[in-house]
């Protein structure tokens, strides 16, 4: 499922040459506004882009391309992922470099990875640290990936540990039992396929659908007080309110990690999400990420999403997926 993901991480810390700083993307003027009044948010929204997560550390201080550096860059990528073979996943690796051969992987018409970078031209999504990369783990976390790492030796991302049984199918175990998405969220980032998001306003809620797992986020924003801390749940409790023109989104009261950065977070993750109708065409979704017992300082990245047609298409995880009790059964017996 995420053969073309690692790929495209792969790709473009390869690829990557002479970058100048550059200038940020114009944002339209006037804002929509829904008939109560609030900036309207709503629409299909596409995720999709070849700007690395974290800026490669090759680039050091430098974050933004020019538009003719983007152009190459945008260019050496695309020819890059033509070149590599997309029958690969990422073994439980801290930095994913590492694969392994997947059978039965999907071919080139599946995948969506897109053939531009952001508007902004940033040279990575994280921009806070400026380094554009994201804040060591804490000596707690990097305990806890070394006992997985140990764990699951050999074994593949969407494999079960021998003789592991659901927690055992490790930091995947949750887009592979299609409870959410790798790339849903929350927060959202951009993936290998199904990048989506429709947005559905009322003048108390919002609601983002995304495509990937159809997981919809049912979000007030009417005042009331957030759930008791007792109450967890898979998608976080998430409690929003207007600041100014950009709706803000405080999640908390997660059951336990996410399939955010491989599993990495834990129920203590805090997120804030800031969802800004920057123009006709664009929605700037900015999150703020904050984990005390996995990042060692809190984090934040951006990602401009663009306007599409729609309309959604279910996402039928497990439909007819035969083989996934024989894969459970047959590791169970290891």
């Amino acid at each position: 499922m995420n053969g073309r993901h690692t790929a495209l991480t792969v790709a473009a810390a390869l690829v990557v040459t002479i970058l100048m700083p550059g200038v940020a993307g114009a944002q339209g003027t006037e804002v929509p506004r829904t008939p109560w009044g609030a900036p309207d948010l709503q629409g299909i929204w596409d995720r999709q882009t070849l700007t690395p997560f974290q800026r490669p550390r090759e680039l050091g201080e430098k974050a933004v391309f020019t538009a003719e550096e983007a152009a190459v860059f945008e260019s050496r990528v695309t020819e890059a992922l033509a070149a590599v073979d997309v029958r690969v996943a990422p073994r439980d690796t801290a930095e994913n470099n590492e694969t392994a051969e997947t059978i039965g992987n999907y071919n080139d018409f599946w995948f969506d990875a897109g053939a531009t970078t952001v508007e902004t031209r940033r040279t990575s999504l994280v921009f806070d640290p400026p380094d554009g990369r994201v804040p060591p783990l804490t000596a707690e976390a990097e305990e806890k990936q070394a006992a997985l790492l140990a764990a699951r030796a050999g074994v593949n991302r969407h494999e079960p540990t021998p003789g592991g049984f659901v927690d055992d199918l490790g930091p995947g175990r949750y887009a592979v039992r299609c409870l959410v998405g790798f790339n849903t969220g929350p927060p959202m980032v951009p993936g290998a396929y199904n990048q989506n998001v429709q947005v559905f306003q009322t003048e108390d809620t919002v609601v983002l659908f995304n495509e990937m797992i159809h997981d919809a986020r049912v979000i007030p924003i009417d005042g009331r007080d957030r759930l008791d801390d007792g109450i967890r749940q898979w998608l976080g409790s998430p409690r929003a309110r207007w600041e100014g023109d950009t709706l803000v989104i405080e999640t908390t009261n997660f059951r336990g990690e996410t399939s955010f950065m491989n599993g990495l977070s834990d129920a203590n993750l805090h997120l804030t999400e800031r969802l800004t109708r920057a123009s006709e065409t664009t929605l700037l979704y900015e999150v703020t990420v904050s984990d005390p017992s996995v990042w060692t300082q809190p984090w934040t990245y951006e990602l401009p999403m663009k306007r599409i047609e729609g309309p959604l298409f279910e996402y039928a995880c497990h439909e007819g997926n035969y083989g996934l009790y024989n894969i459970l059964a047959g590791a169970a017996e290891q």
